[in-house]
């Protein structure tokens, strides 16, 4: 896979707030655990909260369902937040060395400008480049509205997860190898993946698109709590809202 730059960051965004109305999203980001058969002297450590061994696919996905950046072969017990922590992609977004653009404004906003940010689910910590939806409890109409556009933008990874597992379907059963011989397998089941996605269309995507369920974990630092106000002060603006959720907002649904 080529190394994103500067110019493919504002290219993915672009496509993200075509798509999903969501601006400012470099890639929706989630890890899918492939099965495998348990090594040996390995204890627990590749046994899964699924109640099953695998590694883990960690991957960042752009809204046209192709993958961008890849972590395979982490253990199955590892949560996701952690190997995203400590995965090359992870360890280089924290030191701001993935060459990612300037902030810029929200469309049709007078600023301040916003960072440009990965989308997660609530398993991962929130910061100024990872964006996780508001705990569901006590939710406001505002957040309520966030929590639904992050959602969209989201589930690009999930419904990536799908199209490659349907398509490449040794993934839908336990692989049969040791982990490494495992990894090889997925990096070449992710890298056709993005091959067939770039020259043949989008016609298998309709059967993965799906809502999100959305949980409570971890608490946000404040550089994040601030970027997510920004964001969702201007999805629940007549600049970022769409027609429906400005009538949630006032009160007329």
């Amino acid at each position: 896979m080529p190394e994103p730059v500067a110019d493919l960051w504002i290219q993915i965004a672009e496509g993200f707030y075509v798509d999903a109305q969501f601006p400012n999203c470099i890639g929706a980001l989630d890890g899918k655990h492939i099965r495998v058969k348990k090594p040996p002297h390995s204890g627990s450590r590749y046994f899964n909260y699924k109640q099953y061994f695998s590694v883990v696919l960690m991957a960042l996905a752009d809204s046209k369902y192709k993958f961008i950046i890849v972590d395979i072969g982490a253990y199955g017990s590892t949560a996701d937040a952690r190997i995203f922590s400590t995965s090359r992609m992870g360890v280089r977004l924290q030191a701001n060395q993935l060459a990612l653009p300037e902030p810029r404004l929200l469309p049709g906003s007078t600023g301040p400008p916003a960072p440009f940010v990965i989308v997660a689910d609530e398993g991962f910590a929130l910061t100024p480049h990872v964006m996780r939806p508001f705990p569901r409890r006590n939710l406001t109409d505002s957040r309520r509205i966030f929590n639904y556009r992050l959602s969209r933008a989201r589930r690009y990874v999930e419904c990536a997860f799908g199209i490659l597992s349907h398509k490449w379907r040794v993934l839908l059963s336990s692989l049969q190898m040791a982990p490494d011989n495992a990894t090889k397998v997925i990096q070449a089941c992710v890298i056709l993946h993005n091959f067939v996605r770039i020259h043949d269309g989008s016609s298998e995507v309709d059967d993965f698109e799906a809502g999100l369920d959305q949980t409570l974990h971890g608490r946000p630092g404040s550089a994040g709590l601030a970027v997510r106000a920004l964001y969702e002060e201007y999805f629940s603006s007549p600049e970022g809202a769409l027609p429906w959720q400005m009538d949630v907002v006032h009160g007329r649904l």
